[in-house]
């Protein structure tokens, strides 16, 4: 046991206890990062010259969330660096699906205070300045836009888990500074920690105090896919696929191997593309997401979506080359000639050791590396395709074997039903189980056991959201009937911590019913359906009326025997009306085509 000072103490022994990791598999560190723990917190250190960067680390971000709760996370970031107001340090923080790190560069004195700060704002958050950080979060919404593969995620989890990274945070107009304090003290807790930084040694003066609590696992994953490969239709401009894998060795490789594969078929060789590439990310401990991407022009996506699907085809199918493994091989075996090694590795460590994840020491991950076969990327290859999700933005992608995602609820609830004031075609349905939205296609249901939230405006307007991700919007003003007590009655029917208030509309903002078109279009069929009825028997008449017209006129021309005028002039007197009974027929067809269209 080491004092550096009366207020932290560290412990040079192997840490362990929050984990539960092995003691050998800490010790496969030794000689390129030091470990140990500071106030209960455990500590990663290597020595890199100049300035020392350190990263504290907590496992609890987006995932962990509920959706009226999302964005307690990051409010909980925010108010922890209010205090550090402005300053030529460079630091920051950032809240990711299943961690949230706070980070900084500069000198030792500056790192010691930074932390230290950061420590303090968490004991002690400045929850005086709630609103004011949830009106700033609200504004780094919305200038921040929605990327091509946004929606991925609330497709693959539903409104729950992983996928509340699709959704706003619907937390900042609800969340109260007792459940963000509380947040803060049950999660940003000394068992929840890592900390890695840039040093030989542990600096002194740090004090790291945080309340006790127990390494939290990362949120089992929910699904919203019955079946996969699927698919779904997306902007124009972009395709996009995800596909969650086993985190190995493996599988890091073949991201690489995939992204220049896709280079090479859809930019180099194609011209289809300026970007293509793929990325790999760890989701938790065992599972990490593999997310492909390639641009196009409009007139080329379908020829962008051939020639992803191609690539993917061709790597399932153990088409890829020896040398297409080398060169990624031989560009991740560079990572490790990089200078202070340890320093560079510490940010995964520390990563790996929050999660839970396995720790391999350079050598160990080199001989995996080295290990990696043709045949081990193709088994990666359909393992992606086996779990894919693809966006197209194309109508359709069941002909390279993808299934359409679910658009539609499997059933409707039961209940009073309620019109739509601007389409017959549509129905909003109320029961006791939940609500549902009946359009052409089939339903949209969400039931109040499997809600996960619910917008609540004063008008009466409300938006429910399941834990799938299917959304119902009951706006009293556009379906027949929906009154106080209808809305009253899911009110009562949604627990009250599923729902999110949101600020009263202008009136002018509030909708209206629409030219009812679909009743236009079916007022139209009705009168055109008894036109149609009219019309053929007319027509048929004035078949009837051309036929016995001919037939005369024939007669008269070459049937009689009339010297005084030739055969020629019956003829003439004939063209006139003849032409004038046509006319007619040829539009009494048009008349019924139009009714019938």
């Amino acid at each position: 046991m080491t004092t550096y000072d009366r207020t932290t103490t560290y412990d040079t022994t192997t840490y362990d206890a929050t984990t539960g990791r092995d003691s050998a598999e800490l010790a496969a560190l030794d000689g390129l990062i030091a470990h140990t723990t500071a106030q209960g917190i455990p500590v990663l250190h290597a020595p890199r010259p100049g300035e020392i960067t350190a990263g504290l680390f907590f496992r609890v971000g987006r995932a962990d969330e509920t959706l009226p709760t999302s964005g307690i996370t990051h409010l909980v970031e925010h108010l922890a660096l209010h205090r550090l107001g402005l300053s030529d340090l460079h630091y920051n923080g950032a809240t990711a699906n299943a961690y949230t790190l706070f980070h900084v560069t500069g000198s030792e004195e500056e790192v010691v205070a930074y932390l230290n700060a950061v420590c303090a704002a968490l004991r002690d958050l400045p929850l005086d300045r709630l609103e004011t950080e949830k009106e700033i979060l609200r504004t780094e919404a919305a200038g921040r836009g929605a990327g091509p593969g946004t929606s991925m995620p609330l497709w693959r989890y539903g409104a729950q888990g992983y996928g509340l990274s699709s959704y706003d945070e619907l937390g900042t107009l609800r969340l109260t500074a007792d459940e963000v304090g509380q947040w803060a003290e049950t999660r940003f807790t000394r068992d929840n920690a890592v900390l890695w930084i840039t040093s030989d040694h542990v600096p002194d003066g740090l004090d790291l105090t945080l309340p006790a609590g127990r390494r939290v696992p990362a949120p089992a994953p929910s699904s919203a896919l019955p079946v996969t490969p699927a698919y779904i239709r997306g902007e124009d401009g972009h395709v996009v696929l995800t596909s969650v894998l086993r985190r190995t060795t493996a599988a890091a490789v073949f991201a690489d191997v995939l992204g220049r594969a896709l280079y090479q078929d859809l930019r180099q060789e194609g011209g289809y593309s300026y970007t293509a590439d793929a990325d790999y990310s760890p989701r938790d401990a065992d599972f990490a997401t593999l997310t492909a991407y390639a641009d196009a022009l409009p007139r080329k996506q379908a020829a962008v979506v051939g020639g992803f699907v191609d690539t993917l085809a061709r790597l399932r199918a153990g088409r890829i080359e020896q040398a297409e493994l080398d060169a990624v091989r031989g560009k991740m075996l560079k990572m490790y000639d990089t200078p202070d090694l340890g320093a560079a590795l510490l940010p995964t460590y520390a990563l790996s050791l929050l999660l839970g994840h396995r720790l391999l020491s350079p050598e160990q991950h080199k001989a995996e590396l080295n290990a990696v076969t043709v045949a081990d990327l193709r088994e990666v290859a359909r393992e992606v395709w086996g779990g894919a999700l693809l966006q197209v933005p194309t109508r359709e992608a069941e002909w390279a074997g993808f299934t359409p995602a679910p658009q539609y609820s499997s059933t409707p609830v039961v209940g009073t039903r309620h019109p739509s004031l601007e389409d017959d075609d549509v129905t909003l349905v109320i029961g006791e189980q939940g609500v549902s939205l009946l359009l052409p296609g089939g339903p949209v249901t969400v039931r109040f056991d499997s809600c996960a939230a619910m917008t609540a405006r004063p008008d009466g307007a409300r938006e429910l959201t399941g834990l799938d991700g299917f959304r119902v919007a009951i706006e009293p003003t556009l379906f027949r009937g929906v009154t106080a007590q209808r809305i009253a009655a899911v009110d009562a029917a949604v627990p009250a911590e599923l729902v999110v208030p949101l600020p009263a509309r202008d009136p002018e903002r509030i909708p209206r019913p629409r030219e009812r078109q679909s009743a236009a279009r079916t007022a139209g069929n009705t009168n055109g359906g008894k036109a149609a009825r009219r019309w053929p028997l007319g027509l048929i008449g004035m078949v009837v009326l051309d036929v016995v017209f001919v037939v005369a006129m024939l007669f008269a021309a070459f049937g009689t025997h009339d010297t005084e005028h030739p055969a020629w002039y019956y003829l003439a007197r004939a063209i006139v009306p003849g032409a004038m009974l046509a006319y007619y027929t040829h539009r009494s067809y048009r008349r019924a085509q139009d009714a019938r269209g």
